[in-house]
């Protein structure tokens, strides 16, 4: 857009000149003065002041002089306007989008914040995009954020590592940050930062070099993920094992949206709470297939989890399927899912010690 605009401008430019060259040059040959007078000629004609003559004007010259003064009442007067449109419509256009984008940021809740829209940060983009979330990107280069604004994306100018452009993205309000700035130094930065800001916040960073993930996770991010070794062990697998990989594109959006891969918490007032997964029948009830169980407190999930396998509360269940699927188990489960899962389960938890504390105080 910005190169269409300046494209036009020096278009405008070259025209002027030229009126101006061809005005000195016939002025020159006909009123036979010189330079600077057929320049003077060509530019009172132009400009239509109306002042003295340099030289006897023929009437080769008059014709000529008419000639001068239409291409230049319509030169002038086209970069006048271009200029003036370029101008206001350009700085109206930008103030009102800022205006309204500003607007729309400050509205966020239970939002998503990407800091750092290189590569990686664009395809964590596209991933928000093709959810569905709410998400606002802070991002210091000027040429990606107007990219990302004249796309629609809600876009902060600043550094990640900032408490100031944090502020500005909502971090008291949002659900979880991504941090894909280029630099590890950076990352554990920002990472260091938003934890202060909000310790609720769900964290995922960026990791380049090898040993930064645990220096990261002392900064306070939650997971770490490396592009270069997820892309190596991915571009072996597909040599590997092609068929499998080809698979897990389709559950992780990949190729085209047929399966999505979620966890669902069961809460306190669940009627699964108590059940075992014969008995609750998920498949039957709602098309889903049940990969793996965490059981509350547990870090490690129980894989292909036997049917005699207790649901209790807490329980994260990692299900494969359709998205309505997933939400009709969502309402069975009493689970939300606008929450991260950190929150939920600090939740759950804080709700089962309140029930617990009659029965100990009984006992």
């Amino acid at each position: 857009m910005l190169e269409k605009e300046h494209r036009k401008l020096l278009i405008v430019v070259i025209i002027i000149l030229l009126v101006l060259t061809i005005g000195t040059i016939g002025y020159q040959i006909l009123l036979d003065v010189s330079f600077v007078d057929a320049l003077y000629m060509t530019v009172i004609t132009v400009s239509t002041v109306g002042y003295t003559e340099v030289g006897e004007m023929t009437d080769q010259a008059k014709y000529f002089s008419m000639v001068v003064i239409f291409m230049g009442l319509g030169t002038v007067g086209y970069a006048v306007t271009s200029a003036a449109t370029l101008l206001l419509e350009g700085t109206f256009k930008e103030t009102w989008r800022r205006r309204k984008m500003d607007k729309q940021i400050k509205e966020l809740k239970d939002h998503y914040i990407l800091c750092g829209a290189g590569e990686t940060g664009q395809s964590v983009i596209k991933q928000f995009e093709h959810s569905k979330v709410d998400f606002v990107v802070i991002e210091m280069k000027e040429r990606i954020v107007q990219e990302l604004s004249e796309r629609g994306v809600l876009v902060i100018q600043g550094d990640g590592t900032h408490e100031e452009a944090l502020e500005k993205a909502q971090i008291n309000k949002a659900k979880g940050l991504v941090s894909s700035l280029p630099k590890d130094a950076a990352n554990v930065f920002a990472v260091l930062t938003a934890r202060q800001m909000n310790p609720n916040l769900y964290i995922v960073s960026r990791s380049v070099e090898s040993n930064s993930r645990e220096k990261l996770k002392r900064a306070g991010a939650n997971n770490t993920i490396s592009p270069n070794v997820i892309g190596g062990m991915r571009m072996a697998s597909f040599v590997i094992r092609p068929s499998i990989i080809s698979f897990l594109d389709i559950i992780t959006h990949a190729g085209d949206v047929v399966l999505d891969l979620e966890d669902v918490v069961i809460c306190d007032h669940s009627s699964l709470k108590g059940q075992t997964l014969k008995e609750a029948k998920i498949p039957e009830r709602t098309g889903l297939i049940v990969l793996a169980i965490r059981k509350h407190g547990e870090e490690q999930p129980k894989l292909n989890p036997s049917s005699d396998e207790l649901l209790e509360i807490g329980d994260s269940m990692i299900v494969l399927g359709k998205e309505g699927q997933v939400n009709e188990l969502r309402e069975i489960a009493c689970d939300d899912g606008k929450r991260d899962p950190m929150q939920r389960l600090k939740d759950i938890e804080t709700n089962g010690e309140r029930e617990d504390a009659p029965e100990s105080k009984n006992k």
